[in-house]
């Protein structure tokens, strides 16, 4: 990682989908072990870092309640999923001789610590990666509301998106190849365009909270590093005047 970094805590969101590699289904060991080492490189220059990750690797309550499943049971079971994805993460870092510890809405004792504010403050602070699982703790909110909610309680400078592509666009890259790439939105163009950064519930608390989003792709080696000295390519979602940004 070559330059310094412009925020000092950051909150990093990735989906469930990002731990499977070229995998269908569950958790592929390679791209956990790279996703590790990229934080791990991240976190030695000094960062205060925690993580969300999703569950749909795994299962996803929408999916579930789709299929004809109570949405408040189906929203658990993508909760413990998370959880299962925060395990793997914190081995692989654990791995690497970073301190992690791994805090869940829905306690645990067994496995994981509670949620306690806080504490996952105090962990930061200490130097060590915490890892934020089981989303809000309740149904009918996503891990993107989860994350925004956290990067506010913990009192994070920017919320990280990483996905698989490089920034927010107009329509999917993936199938159109015309789609238009942003390097910077508002908040409420975000909203009003309906773009797919994060849920709506997500980007208002990031509003009201004044913190930025940025979002990159997690797929292409050293982008976190880069993004995190403002090099690199992504799109920031802010205020119109900026001022929310790291000096």
């Amino acid at each position: 990682m070559s330059g310094e970094p412009v925020y000092r805590r950051v909150l990093l969101k990735l989906s469930g989908e990002a731990l499977m590699g070229r995998r269908d289904y569950g958790l592929d060991p390679e791209t956990v072990d790279r996703l590790a080492e990229e934080i791990a490189n991240v976190h030695a220059k000094g960062v205060e870092f925690c993580l969300v990750i999703g569950g749909g690797n795994i299962f996803r309550g929408v999916s579930g309640a789709a299929t004809g499943m109570d949405r408040a049971a189906a929203d658990h079971m993508g909760m413990l999923a998370t959880v299962i994805n925060s395990l793997a993460v914190q081995n692989a870092l654990e791995k690497r001789e970073v301190p992690t510890r791994v805090q869940s809405a829905i306690p645990m004792a067994a496995v994981c610590e509670p949620y306690i504010r806080r504490r996952a403050i105090r962990h930061m602070e200490k130097g060590r990666v915490v890892i934020l699982a089981a989303g809000t703790g309740n149904p009918f909110f996503t891990t993107d509301t989860a994350a925004a909610l956290r990067a506010c309680e913990v009192g994070c400078q920017a919320l990280l998106k990483g996905t698989k592509v490089d920034g927010v666009y107009d329509d999917d890259p993936m199938t159109n190849p015309q789609a238009k790439r942003y390097d910077r939105l508002t908040y409420h163009e975000v909203l009003s365009r309906d773009l797919a950064v994060m849920d709506h519930s997500a980007i208002s608390l990031a509003r009201e909270n004044h913190i930025p989003i940025l979002v990159f792709s997690i797929v292409e080696p050293g982008a976190l590093a880069r993004v995190l000295t403002g090099q690199g390519r992504f799109t920031i979602v802010e205020d119109p005047a900026g001022e929310n940004a790291a000096d």
